[in-house]
């Protein structure tokens, strides 16, 4: 066996149901879910009629390149959505459409980092663990670079030396970012892209959130956004990943795509033809309509404002619970610990939340997702109104 495997850490939710299996939860209430990100919203109504229509189609195998149209509808998203030059993103060199950002944001690590050279990969933290699997088994060692509350959860790339810049290889970004929903600037990003030209890495920008955020004028931006602004029409060295999951409500589709410097995607391609996984056509043509389609796009935002103005109003004044920038999820502090916080409230109250120390490691001693919790505003409004009432209950009752 790979001796890597040995090196991967439980996710989350296993610790969570270890967390939770020996207490009992109070049974006059019903039981609230706010751990995992699921969308619940429905989905877009021609979505799942392009899909039902096509699904005879599966009697032809996919390419890994996919079919021209999704490529160019998604060409033309990354266009309209950023700003960017349409010359800039050609559809066959430029774009891969992949069966949902895990499995690429995985699989890139893999592709992209020369395990030979005492590789290191740059992580936020608290993170998305998918970052640190790729990582290790990819066989190079991840670097947490902490996300502090007094910084309003951004990174500080000054904390990283001379010496771990050279040996960089890979650096994972999420913005907006799961779990604090905080949004990398555009100065962020060139920042960023300005270290990759001097140390020669790749910059890796989880954006699967980036259709979520609290006021229609106001997206957050993207790393190609800031390729464009500095005059980087060749997008070098920075591949961004984008999803149904969150933007259209469409989690089970398994579709998303990767974008950018196209010597990278296009050796990326070639090792995504080796391992297998092009996309069912079906999934393209669905995902096609998708892509085309902004209406539902905005009502999905407008959903989750409701929520979170709801649920702010109702517990805000018993607990601190600021709107994230962006994304679906509060990133809330505990007054007592994290873990034991997630247990009292789920035998008082029947809620269910994830400990903040679950989605980060400790470095030096202090572990950023520690006295933190992520809840997920993922059900439906009443449901989360009744939450936030318990909430504030629960929060009252410990002070």
């Amino acid at each position: 066996m790979n001796p890597d495997l040995d090196k991967l850490h439980a996710y989350p939710f296993e610790k969570l149901v270890k967390l939770k299996q020996d207490i009992k939860a109070n049974q006059d209430l019903s039981a609230i879910a706010l751990s995992i990100g699921e969308p619940k919203h429905a989905p877009p109504a021609q979505v799942i009629d392009t899909l039902s229509q096509s699904l005879s189609r599966v009697s032809t195998y996919p390419t890994t390149l996919g079919l021209p149209e999704l490529r160019q509808a998604i060409a033309d998203w990354l266009v309209k959505r950023y700003r960017l030059d349409s010359n800039s993103l050609a559809v066959d060199k430029h774009i891969l459409p992949v069966n949902g950002t895990r499995e690429a944001l995985f699989a890139f690590a893999q592709a992209v980092v020369d395990r030979s050279q005492n590789a290191l990969v740059v992580v936020p933290n608290p993170f998305y663990q998918i970052y640190e699997g790729a990582a290790l088994l990819a066989g190079a060692e991840p670097l947490y670079l902490n996300s502090r509350e007094q910084n309003n959860y951004c990174l500080d790339l000054s904390e990283i030396t001379d010496s771990q810049w050279q040996r960089c290889q890979l650096f994972y970004i999420c913005s907006p970012n799961n779990p604090t929903g905080a949004v990398f600037s555009l100065d962020d990003y060139q920042q960023l892209i300005a270290l990759a030209d001097r140390y020669h890495f790749i910059i890796a920008s989880d954006e699967c959130y980036s259709e979520i955020y609290p006021h229609e004028h106001a997206p957050p931006p993207g790393l190609l956004e800031a390729c464009r602004a500095m005059g980087r029409d060749d997008y070098q060295s920075c591949v961004v990943f984008h999803s149904l999951s969150k933007r259209s409500n469409l989690p089970g589709l398994r579709s998303g795509f990767v974008a950018g410097d196209q010597t990278v995607i296009q050796q990326f391609l070639r090792y995504r033809t080796y391992h297998g996984c092009a996309m069912a056509i079906p999934t393209q043509l669905a995902s096609i309509a998708a892509w085309k389609d902004e209406q539902h796009v905005i009502d999905n935002r407008q959903l989750y404002r409701e929520k979170f103005n709801a649920v702010a109003e109702i517990v805000n004044g018993s607990w601190d619970l600021p709107l994230p920038q962006a994304g679906f999820n509060f990133w809330a502090k505990t007054p007592i610990d994290d873990q034991v916080f997630c247990q009292k409230l789920f035998a008082r109250e029947h809620i269910t939340v994830l400990p903040g120390s679950y989605l980060s490691r400790t470095k030096n001693g202090f572990n950023p997702g520690s006295q933190h919790v992520r809840m997920a505003m993922v059900a439906p409004l009443d449901e989360c109104k009744t939450a936030a009432l318990r909430l504030k209950r629960f929060v009252t009752e410990l002070s």
